[in-house]
């Protein structure tokens, strides 16, 4: 059974396709520009050299048909014939109240995904373009929908609720959904594994940081509070995105600037964060190396978000009383010693201790390391995140009609 992961956003569409009776990644690759002009694949096949094609892709259904072209091509290509796909899976960011769980896509699906679409107007609608297009290439295979927001379903209405009239949550679902589903539940479930205990015993923070980031306080394995909001700009510094600010800040410059709310709304979305204190960069390691050669805006930009870290490190651990491990993943998280050790410094007295040589030398490539001392209360774990992995188990287990709650669900990954 071969399963192709689809993740669509405006221009692109990444894919990944597994091997599933082999437990391996046959190939995986990204179209870029789709609808922009210029656009391009790059195809990827373990122990082949990477494969880069110039291809006019108008939408999002002629991408789709040259992932498709691709995988099955006698030179470049790792199936011989389409049929070989036995399904797809693809990533939907908001799924709003709706769904709690990864579903068999039908009509009715398609129609709620729509009508969620405000909540989202950056994400949906990609995503169910993909959605429409894969179904049109492959049309006799089952497809199933991923949700971001799915994992934070069990978050109290206490925390999901905001401070505003309660009638914009009743007409207008204003709330805290939370994002990056699958990978706080991929890393919650290895930390479990790696604590050697079930994960419904467990108390864990999850830092997921990349250029999004978000971190989830999960108490006896669900989640109970998460950092990002009704949109994935709310929560910590992020590459593009602000993170928490005073609610008045957008409107005084609104009118300081003198610009429309869209206009607002891109600039805390995209030129916000740590590309909006340095200036200049949004990769860590740039921030790094200025920091180093004495830029004094990246220095600030590392210390401001370290020191946002720290707060809902502390703030997590009020919410759960009780915290069995930390874990960081995503690019900057696996990688960025720096920022881990400026988060966790200081941490002592709520019995977290970090071997700090040990966090030095750990990196994606390690694999999971566990950074704390052998002292330390807490646990600290330095966790890869396997997102498309998680795609995957669900959609063969809604093909072979096993799947469950990710509470009872056996995953793989657990042991």
């Amino acid at each position: 059974m071969k399963i192709l992961a689809l993740n669509c956003g405006s221009s692109s569409v990444k894919y990944q396709l597994y091997d599933w009776e082999n437990q391996k990644v046959v190939a995986k690759g990204i179209v870029e520009r789709i609808g922009i002009g210029d656009s391009f694949i790059v195809h990827e096949v373990p122990g082949k050299e990477t494969h880069r094609e110039e291809y006019e892709c108008h939408d999002h259904i002629t991408a789709i048909n040259l992932v498709v072209h691709t995988l099955e091509s006698p030179t470049k290509g790792v199936i011989s014939k389409i049929s070989e796909i036995s399904a797809v899976g693809h990533r939907v960011v908001h799924g709003g109240e709706k769904f709690k769980r990864s579903v068999l896509i039908t009509d009715d699906v398609v129609k709620a995904i729509e009508e969620v679409q405000h909540l989202a107007p950056l994400h949906n609608p990609p995503n169910l373009a993909g959605i429409r297009g894969a179904q049109k290439v492959l049309p006799d295979v089952p497809h199933v929908a991923i949700f971001d927001t799915a994992f934070h379903q069990t978050m109290p209405e206490y925390a999901y609720l905001y401070a505003v009239p309660y009638e914009w949550y009743e007409k207008y679902g204003v709330r805290r959904y939370g994002f990056h589903g699958t990978s706080h539940l991929y890393v919650s479930k290895r930390a479990a594994a790696l604590l050697g205990k079930p994960a419904k015993e467990c108390n864990i923070i999850t830092m997921h940081i990349g250029n999004g980031v978000s971190h989830t306080a999960i108490k006896n394995g669900v989640s109970v509070d998460t950092s990002m909001g009704l949109t994935p700009l709310e929560g910590a510094v992020m590459g593009t995105r602000c993170g928490d600010l005073d609610p008045a800040v957008p409107l005084f410059m609104q009118q300081q600037l003198n610009v429309t709310p869209k206009e607002m709304d891109n600039i805390l979305n995209k030129k916000s964060g740590i590309l909006g204190i340095t200036g200049k960069y949004t990769d860590r390691r740039d921030v790094i190396a200025g920091g180093e050669q004495g830029d004094k805006r990246c220095h600030l930009a590392l210390e401001i978000e370290a020191y946002r870290l720290k707060k809902y490190i502390g703030a997590y651990y009020a919410v759960l009383g009780r915290v069995d491990a930390i874990v960081f993943t995503a690019g900057v998280g696996e990688n960025a010693w720096l920022i881990r050790e400026k988060a966790l410094q200081g941490l002592e007295n709520l019995g977290i201790i970090i071997d700090f040589e040990k966090n030095k030398k750990t990196f994606s490539k390690s694999g999971e390391t566990e950074i704390s001392t052998p002292e330390s209360r807490v646990k600290v774990f330095v966790i890869p995140t396997n997102e498309e992995l998680v795609f995957i188990e669900d959609v063969v287990a809604i093909l072979n009609g096993t799947y469950k709650d990710h509470t009872e669900h056996q995953y793989t990954f657990l042991k």
